[in-house]
């Protein structure tokens, strides 16, 4: 790099040495997370909301049912409600934290359709900033954080426990 400051991004190494840990074998990283990992900001009778370790954009979040559960047509009822109540508190929180001008907010049901873990569903939500997709992710393959995960972490729990 000429001229610049180096980038520094130590939370790859994890995935540069181990690949994604729902790719290991029997590990489900979404089974793990209630209640044990840094990353979770919120959690709801049947739901949680945590941080993508490998994020699309700061602040990319997973909304996933606690239970190790691929198909959504047989959530029951409440179970889809406090889906979508994890949604609105999420969104709220990062409107809050980080002020974005848009969302993408979807699942990829199957493998398919994308989805990196078919067997666990879960909600993507990724924020959105105009001019956000510059040369970096799409010539250096590489997306710059402006702040570590657990402190993003932090600052969207101070905002959902705010609201209340």
């Amino acid at each position: 790099m000429t001229g610049g400051q180096p980038l520094w991004a130590p939370w790859r190494m994890a995935y540069i040495k181990h690949g994604k840990p729902e790719h290991q074998e029997g590990h489900c990283f979404l089974c793990a997370a209630p209640g044990h990992d840094s990353l979770v900001i919120w959690e709801g009778d049947s739901t949680f909301a945590m941080l993508n370790r490998f994020p699309y954009n700061p602040g990319h979040l997973l909304i996933a049912p606690k239970a190790h559960r691929a198909d959504f047509e047989n959530f029951s009822a409440d179970e889809a409600l406090e889906l979508n109540v994890g949604l609105q508190i999420c969104l709220r929180a990062l409107r809050e934290t980080m002020n974005p001008q848009g969302f993408n907010v979807g699942m990829n049901l199957g493998s398919a359709a994308g989805a990196g873990v078919p067997e666990h569903l879960h909600l993507h939500i990724v924020p959105r900033w105009s001019g956000d997709n510059n040369f970096m992710p799409v010539i250096g393959e590489t997306r710059v954080l402006p702040e570590l995960l657990e402190d993003t972490a932090a600052r969207l729990r101070e905002a959902i426990e705010k609201e209340g």
